[in-house]
């Protein structure tokens, strides 16, 4: 059975059947930048979905992604969440900040791998909104999705009712915010008489998962890029289609993935994940000093990367739209400019 195409009113309607906390500033604008596409050649037309301006102390995807997993544990009843990742992490600095604005008690466990745990960057700015920090040597993953469990069942134990980092449920949910979000694409550029021919987001995870299913939803015939920030200790593909048709089932949808159907290149996390690369900071450089918009080393600049070095190889014929998805995590910049900068 060939499932049908939506339009983004009927997702919309299909998405509003869920709990949802109204966060973000959206819709978020869809620019085109067209110093920066004459810079990198090829003819083509880029635009960048302005998702580093959702709001929600200084924007980024985890605003979209908060307004459905804070509306899920308010509808349970819970009370704090327990939350963790990186030091720098884009992900706990919104999460924190959306449960200062709905009285929630937010704990963070944050893994130092190589940062610094001064407060700098989004550190200082989940201090700043009261969140409860405490550092660990878990690495992020599995190592620590189970501290977070862990720590999760101590406070349940308590009495309390945390809402904690559940993939199997938090990670549709999230995924469920970023097929809304090319929905706006499709209406925004449906307003330009244009059609998008690729679509670009850093993203190994719900974000990514999200756009498939988008695109897919909505009968979109362009790829979807989803250029990975870290490599995973799974089948990154596998595991985005089966979180995007997770998504599809909440919403009540007939809609199914297949790892065949993600594009998830790995090809740009060199020399690591949250280590900057040549190619980022290219990417960074010239979008800032053209466009005046910002990108982040960690997840955003490699994306864009991908996006300047798919132009030059000749993927797109000349008059092309290519939509860039700007994930935010602006922040850390602050925190580590000798990697930004490359000094």
């Amino acid at each position: 059975m060939i499932s049908p195409v939506l339009t983004p009113a009927e997702l919309r309607a299909a998405v509003d059947k869920l709990p949802r906390a109204r966060l973000a500033h959206l819709p978020t604008p869809l620019e085109e930048v067209p110093r920066f596409s004459a810079k990198i050649g090829g003819g083509v037309r880029v635009f960048v979905k302005r998702d580093d301006c959702t709001g929600l102390l200084l924007g980024g995807n985890k605003a979209r992604h908060n307004e459905f997993l804070l509306g899920d544990a308010v509808d349970q009843g819970c009370d704090m969440f327990v939350w963790g990742a990186g030091v720098q992490s884009n992900n706990c600095r919104q999460t924190a900040a959306g449960c200062a604005k709905l009285g929630l008690e937010c704990r963070l466990y944050l893994s130092r791998a190589h940062h610094k745990t001064e407060p700098q960057g989004n550190l200082l700015l989940d201090y700043l909104v009261g969140a409860h920090v405490e550092f660990t040597d878990a690495a992020i993953g599995p190592e620590l999705n189970t501290l977070l469990a862990s720590k999760a069942d101590e406070y349940r134990r308590a009495g309390r009712k945390p809402y904690f980092w559940n993939p199997p449920r938090v990670v549709p949910l999230s995924a469920v915010s970023y097929a809304l979000c090319v929905a706006e694409i499709a209406e925004q550029l449906t307003g330009m008489g244009l059609k998008p021919d690729a679509l670009y987001v850093s993203s190994a995870g719900a974000t990514g998962a999200g756009v498939a299913l988008g695109k897919t939803v909505l009968g979109l015939n362009c790829p979807a890029r989803l250029i990975c920030p870290m490599h995973w200790p799974w089948d990154i593909p596998t595991r985005m289609a089966d979180d995007a048709n997770a998504a599809a089932e909440r919403l009540g949808l007939p809609h199914r993935l297949t790892a065949k159907d993600i594009d998830a290149d790995e090809g740009y996390v060199a020399p690591g994940y949250g280590l900057a690369s040549p190619a980022g900071r290219e990417a960074l450089q010239l979008l800032a000093t053209n466009e005046a918009i910002l990108l982040d080393h960690v997840y955003t600049a490699k994306a864009m990367a991908a996006l300047i070095a798919d132009v030059r190889a000749g993927k797109y014929p000349a008059g092309s739209v290519l939509v860039f998805i700007h994930t935010g995590g602006i922040p850390v910049i602050f925190a580590e400019p000798q990697s930004v900068l490359g000094v």
